[in-house]
């Protein structure tokens, strides 16, 4: 593999795993990465603590995929499937809090 694409091979493995942890990241050392993609600040934040893996794959559509500020069709499922994997998650997680609580 070429040294240009193993490290955003790494990253997109490492957000799958840990979405926030990565967001973080771009923030810090992405250079503006997430500000390109959003016209305000607020969606960011609420992205983060909500759906974080949304909000790493609509900046990346946004960034990467399309021109400057436009998303492509693919941008747009790539989003849609990371929006049903944040909402599965957080599905998961309520499930199984209801289950330590009745103790089964």
């Amino acid at each position: 593999m070429e040294d240009a694409l193993v490290m955003p091979f790494m990253l997109g493995c490492l957000g799958l795993a840990f979405p926030r942890f990565v967001l973080v990241l771009v923030w810090l050392f992405g250079g503006g990465y997430i500000g390109r993609a959003f016209d305000t600040v607020l969606w960011p934040i609420l992205g983060f603590f909500f759906l974080p893996l949304t909000t790493l794959a609509f900046v990346y559509g946004m960034n990467s995929l399309g021109g400057p500020g436009q998303m492509t069709p693919l941008g747009w499922v790539l989003v849609g499937l990371a929006a049903v994997s944040d909402l599965g998650l957080l599905g998961n997680g309520e499930r199984g809090r209801r289950h330590r609580r009745r103790g089964d």
